[in-house]
């Protein structure tokens, strides 16, 4: 697939490091900080060693993830940022965004952060529900919560985003209204909201194996999604992706990124690249990382994207946000006609609500989010 749009890209850091480990969490991270200094240096490498990945593409966005990217000092945050202004060319306003923990914000960091030129923070807050941080093992409490959400305004952030989790058992939702109150009640430019999900390597998936956990019903946790929706839609927020809310101009640059269909590299163990016909993925092991990296090699397996491949991509992505699919710009890019191709699936959706179509655009409603993967993977084309 090939789209003359693509003019800008995004760099994403995976800082492979927790204090502890979340009972729900199954992305690549360790709780062992002893090779942190090294990490920060094979970052760097791998940062210069791929350099001619994005072809020259200007830098529009970029992004510390994890783990817990927060868990690094100023100066190593600083050396990262450093290394990539002098290795890639950076837009003057691109967006600089770190994933944090509440307990990791104190105000001098704060404020080391901002002089540093990161422009925009992703809290994981989860909940305000001091039990139910204990239940899926945060390290923070409601209180720092509150109290980091204020220091980083106070710090002269204007673009915060916070993480919240529903659907954390027990099954009531009393607990969820009290979070979205207390979440609208700082204004922040930006939400994401996530159902809690059993995920086999984790604690909560042992547990449900052996059948320790009882997860919130389906119905209950739908509630909770539809509660949200309506909450934060009427406070003014843009429901723009199945996860994401946002003030107006204040749509995550470097996630949308994703959705768009843009180029971006990814960097640190387990991070994944996409160029726009194929996709990369680092090995989610540090120690296997740090020696190949410290060799001058690549940690990547590449996956080449067949045509067919390419287009279901467009599907699954396309279909998370808000503007959904453009018609037209699908059949110039992959002579196909979706709607012809997909026409009794079309019209069942229609009758259930579940999509607008109106010509030019094919879009889920907000009834239609909460099925968005199902309805992705019923819409893809066979090879």
């Amino acid at each position: 697939m090939q789209d003359n749009s693509k003019t800008l890209a995004g760099i994403y850091l995976h800082i492979p490091f927790c204090k502890q480990a979340c009972h729900y969490c199954d992305f690549h991270f360790s709780t062992n900080t002893s090779r942190k200094s090294e990490m920060v240096d094979a970052i760097e490498r791998e940062l210069v060693l791929r350099k001619e990945e994005l072809g020259g593409s200007p830098i529009s966005s970029i992004y510390f993830g994890g783990g817990t990217p927060s868990m690094l000092s100023a100066l190593e945050l600083d050396r990262l940022l450093r290394s990539i202004h002098s290795t890639y060319e950076v837009i003057e306003d691109a967006e600089i965004t770190l994933e944090a923990n509440p307990d990791d914000l104190t105000g001098d960091k704060l404020q080391a952060m901002r002089t540093l030129g990161i422009n925009r923070l992703s809290i994981g807050i989860q909940t305000f529900d001091d039990e139910r941080l204990k239940f899926i093992n945060r390290a923070h409490t409601s209180a720092e919560a509150e109290e980091c959400l204020s220091a980083a305004t106070s710090a002269g952030f204007d673009n915060i985003s916070a993480d919240l989790i529903y659907a954390i058992p027990p099954a009531d939702t009393s607990y969820w209204q009290w979070d979205l109150e207390k979440i609208l009640a700082y204004d922040l430019s930006h939400i994401s909201l996530y159902g809690l999900t059993i995920e086999e390597k984790t604690v909560f998936g042992h547990r449900a194996k052996k059948g320790q956990l009882k997860e919130v019903k389906e119905e209950i946790s739908a509630q909770q999604y539809q509660m949200a929706i309506d909450t934060l839609t009427q406070h003014g927020y843009e429901h723009y992706e199945v996860s994401n809310f946002a003030k107006a101009g204040k749509h995550s640059r470097h996630n949308s990124s994703y959705w768009d269909d843009q180029t971006y590299l990814g960097v640190g163990p387990g991070a994944h690249s996409y160029d726009g016909s194929s996709r990369s993925f680092n090995v989610s092991h540090n120690s296997k990382y740090l020696n190949q990296i410290q060799k001058g090699q690549l940690p990547i397996t590449i996956e080449k994207l067949t045509p067919t491949n390419q287009i279901n991509e467009y599907l699954f992505t396309h279909l998370r946000t808000q503007k959904g699919i453009n018609l037209p710009k699908f059949r110039r890019l992959f002579q196909r006609d979706f709607v012809s191709d997909n026409e009794s699936q079309v019209q069942d959706y229609q009758k259930r609500e579940l999509v607008k179509w109106d010509g030019e655009t094919f879009a889920l409603t907000s009834k239609g989010f909460m099925l968005a993967d199902e309805i992705s993977w019923r819409l893809f084309y066979d090879e």
